[in-house]
C-alpha cells in the first residue's frame, strides 16, 4: 500500500506542478474519509533551493529519506543536466517496485536516469518532440494527459499532474479515495478515460450555443438510440451539414463522440454503483453487455468486470 511519499526539489522546480504535488500527496484528508500520506519534500543539499520563478524554498530534508518511499515524485523543472545524486534515488525507487512519477518536464529526470528506456511516456506537448529526440529509446505520446507504463506514471505538462497523481491514488486506494481528494481539490476525480495505461484527451467542447445545447441534449438522452437525422433536426440542419459541423465544433463524428460520452458514462456507473453490467449497459445506451464488452476492449483494452474490480469503489485505507 502507498503510505510513504517523497517529493523532490531540484533546483528550477516549477512551484504549480511543485504544488500539484505537494496538493495530492502532503494535506491529511483521513477525517474525510481519504487517505493520510506519510509525505516529506527532498533535496541533494538541504537549504535554499532555487525555483523557476526566481525566488528559492528552503528544504531541510536530503535525499536519504527517499530510500524507502512508496513514491518518489519529481515536478517540472528546468531541463538541463541533473544531478547524479536525484538519478540515483530514481533509479533505486523503479529497481525496488515503488512508484516513480514525473510531472510535465520532470520526465526529462526520469529519462536521464534512464527508467524510461523501453516504456511509454509523455510531457508537455512543447516538450515531446525534444524528449523523443533526445531519448529515442522511449516512446513519446504527445495526446495524452499522463502514461503509466509499469509503476512510472509520467504526466503531459501543468494541470495534467493532477490527473497523474490522483490515478495512482486510484490505483492504491480505489474511487472513494480518489474522490475525497478531487472534490476537496474542485476537480474531476478522473477527466478522461479508464484504467488502461493511457488516457486520451477530453473531447473538445462545443464553441457554438447549438451544438452545446445538442451535446448537452445527447448527455441525457444517452439510453436512446440518437441518429444523425434526428440530432440533425434538434440542430435544424440538413444530416450532411450537420455531420460536417459537429466534426468542426468537436474534432469528431457525432457517432465517435456518442461512443465515447457513453463510455464514459459506463465507467461512472462501474465505478460508483453496484448494478450489473446489463442495467448498465442499457443506461449508457450500449444496449447489451456484450456490446458495451467490445467497445471498453477496443477502446480501453479492458473489460467492464476488469475495470469495475480496478476501480469500483472501496474502503479508503
Amino acid at each position: 500500500m502507498l503510505k510513504k511519499v517523497v517529493c523532490l526539489a531540484l533546483p528550477g522546480t516549477a512551484p504549480f506542478e511543485f504544488g500539484v504535488v505537494c496538493e495530492v500527496f502532503g494535506i491529511d484528508r483521513s477525517e474525510m474519509g481519504g487517505p493520510r500520506f506519510d509525505f516529506t519534500i527532498a533535496t541533494a543539499d538541504p537549504g535554499p533551493v532555487p525555483t523557476s520563478l526566481g525566488y528559492s524554498m528552503t528544504i531541510e530534508h536530503d535525499l536519504s529519506v527517499a530510500a524507502d518511499a512508496d513514491l518518489v515524485a519529481v515536478p517540472a523543472h528546468a531541463i538541463g543536466p541533473v544531478d547524479e545524486r536525484y538519478l540515483e534515488v530514481i533509479r533505486a525507487a523503479e529497481a525496488r517496485g515503488a512508484w516513480v512519477m514525473s510531472v510535465c518536464s520532470g520526465a526529462f529526470v526520469l529519462a536521464q536516469a534512464g527508467i524510461l528506456d523501453g516504456r511509454r511516456a509523455t510531457t508537455h506537448w512543447t516538450h515531446a518532440d525534444r524528449l523523443a529526440r533526445e531519448y529515442p529509446r522511449t516512446e513519446v505520446d504527445a495526446d495524452v494527459l499522463f502514461v503509466q507504463d509499469g509503476k512510472v506514471v509520467t504526466g503531459a505538462g501543468t494541470a495534467a499532474g493532477i490527473d497523474a497523481a490522483l490515478h495512482i491514488v486510484r490505483e492504491e486506494y480505489g474511487a472513494t479515495a480518489t474522490n475525497v481528494i478531487a472534490r476537496r481539490m474542485v476537480v474531476p476525480p478522473q477527466r478522461d478515460g479508464g484504467q488502461s495505461q493511457y488516457i486520451p484527451s477530453p473531447v473538445p467542447e462545443c464553441r457554438s450555443d447549438t451544438f452545446a445545447l445538442v451535446t448537452q441534449w445527447m448527455l441525457e438522452n444517452l439510453d436512446q438510440d440518437l441518429t444523425i437525422d434526428q440530432l440533425a433536426r434538434r440542430a435544424l440542419m440538413s444530416s450532411r451539414t450537420f455531420a460536417r459541423r459537429f466534426r468542426a465544433e468537436t474534432g469528431t463524428t457525432p457517432a465517435a463522440w456518442l461512443n465515447r460520452q457513453r463510455i464514459l458514462r459506463a465507467q461512472q456507473e462501474l465505478e460508483q454503483t453496484v448494478d450489473g453490467l446489463e442495467q448498465i449497459a442499457q443506461r449508457a445506451g450500449f444496449g447489451t453487455a456484450a456490446v458495451m464488452r467490445h467497445h471498453f476492449l477496443k477502446v480501453l483494452q479492458t473489460t467492464p468486470t476488469a475495470y469495475r474490480r480496478a476501480f469500483g469503489a472501496r474502503e479508503a485505507g
